[in-house]
């Protein structure tokens, strides 16, 4: 599997790549995975749309070295030969598609290395911890693997200030416990993860086996109530962000925010059942929050 992934994704160049095929290929990699993370949305200005598509790639090579890489030695030898290479890139001396690319979006835009490399953080912890005792260590984990991204969105569209990032902060938080609250089967039955806090387990009388063995109860609803409430908390901490942004970054945060809200009222409405099966939005269902956005129709949460 890593000769698989290192040859898909060129990670073993033997030149540096010009500049119109690494652009070429961060493209064509956001495209195909367009279903799945919705990065280069209609409302982005052409202009951007590059741009995006560069971030994009760099995040989904790190998460495909983190989750496709069967071996976990492997995986971290791929992840830190990625950092070397950000690094690299920042010294003026970039050599993989995605970072040629990736240099003209960090000279435009003035991004500093930090974000990138709290994502290549997150996904290292990825291949060392499966568990989280408490809901600060999960939130640990997610100033890592979630905010970055949303940080990396704003210098995109312009905004620097840290107040606008620290609500940038709660709506990617909460995204990712989304996520996480989706996928709980998914999540242990291919990757042998749980991002439910232990002490919650604990707290509401769930066990790990539980989940494995995809057993529904009271305990388990009462549980995921409890996950999916603090997590709305969080998304409208991250609310007033929306007013404080212009054109498409505007419309795409409110998107994300509006998926994101739609994901927890999913589980609400199956009960808080997330061990024997996956809520989720059809694309019908994204269309139409999509067409929300673009008319300035009422938002989930509203």
């Amino acid at each position: 599997m890593a000769s698989w992934v290192e040859e898909h994704y060129r990670l073993n160049p033997s030149a540096p790549a010009d500049l119109p095929d690494a652009e070429r290929f961060c493209a064509e990699l956001t495209r195909a995975h367009y279903e799945n993370f919705t990065v280069v949305s209609w409302f982005l200005p052409g202009h951007l749309r590059q741009h995006f598509a560069n971030v994009y790639a760099y995040c989904r090579i790190c998460d495909d070295l983190t989750d496709e890489v069967a071996d976990h030695d492997t995986a971290l030898a791929l992840l830190e030969r990625w950092r070397g290479w950000l690094r690299d890139c920042y010294a003026g001396h970039a050599v993989h598609p995605v970072f040629v690319a990736l240099a003209e979006t960090i000279r435009q835009f003035q991004i500093p290395i930090d974000p990138f490399g709290h994502l290549l953080d997150a996904f290292v912890q990825d291949q060392q911890v499966n568990r989280y005792q408490t809901f600060e260590e999960l939130l640990g984990y997610c100033r890592h693997s979630a905010d970055p991204v949303g940080r990396l969105v704003l210098y995109l569209g312009g905004y620097r200030d840290e107040e606008r990032q620290q609500l940038s902060d709660h709506t990617c938080t909460a995204l990712q416990l989304a996520n996480f609250w989706q996928d709980v089967r998914r999540d242990h039955d291919e990757r042998d993860r749980v991002y439910l806090p232990l002490e919650d387990l604990e707290r509401f009388g769930v066990s790990v086996e539980q989940i494995a063995a995809r057993r529904y109860t009271p305990a388990y609803r009462e549980l995921l109530r409890f996950e999916v409430e603090r997590t709305r908390e969080l998304f409208r901490a991250g609310l007033p962000l929306v007013g404080r942004l212009d054109g498409h970054v505007q419309r795409d945060v409110m998107l994300f925010t509006a998926g994101g809200w739609s994901i927890l009222d999913l589980i609400e409405q199956r009960a808080y059942d997330t061990v024997t099966g996956r809520p989720a939005l059809s694309k019908a269902a994204k269309l139409a929050l999509m067409l929300r956005v673009m008319v300035g129709a009422r938002m989930p949460w509203q």
